[in-house]
């Protein structure tokens, strides 16, 4: 009984693999109806992909380096406003300094003139005070009316025998 199903063809795929010829034959019919087709559909349209993508990596490779021009010119003008900008700064930072310099000597100055007018201020009132006890002492005193000078009684009597 074993040797009977053996002998019966129920698959057809048991049949073509007896004819191993006549399947390669075929597949080989198919490969190059394919590989006939795309050289028609490459011929038809004029382009390559290969040559297609050998032209889009080249154009990518050409912004790259534009890309990378672009960015050292940049870079290059970025250090250049750095510099001018730390040279405006240092130039800020001098006067700074000079101006702190010059704040503290105006500020010497002012305190050694306040201390002088502070001093002069002391000296004009102790000037006051000597000069009002000065005053106090001669209105305790009697005065003594002061005459007229000489000259004067001098030229009254010229004028006197010139009249009379």
């Amino acid at each position: 009984m074993i040797d009977l199903a053996e002998d019966t063809p129920s698959n057809p795929l048991v049949r073509l693999g007896a004819q191993p010829i006549a399947l390669t034959a075929a597949a080989l019919l198919l490969l190059i109806a394919g590989v006939t087709s795309i050289a028609i559909w490459r011929a038809y349209t004029g382009a390559a992909p290969e040559t297609d993508r050998v032209v889009a990596s080249r154009q990518l490779q050409v912004r790259a380096a534009q890309a990378s021009e672009q960015l050292v010119e940049k870079t290059k003008g970025l250090e250049a406003t750095q510099q001018e900008s730390i040279d405006q700064l240092q130039v800020v930072q001098d006067q700074l300094q000079s101006m702190k310099k010059l704040l503290a000597s105006q500020q010497a100055d002012t305190k050694r003139l306040s201390d002088q007018v502070t001093s002069l201020n002391e000296s004009i009132d102790g000037l006051r005070q000597s000069f009002a006890s000065v005053r106090s002492t001669e209105a305790d005193t009697p005065s003594v009316t002061p005459r007229k000078p000489a000259r004067h009684r001098v030229h009254a009597s010229a004028r006197k025998r010139a009249r009379g």
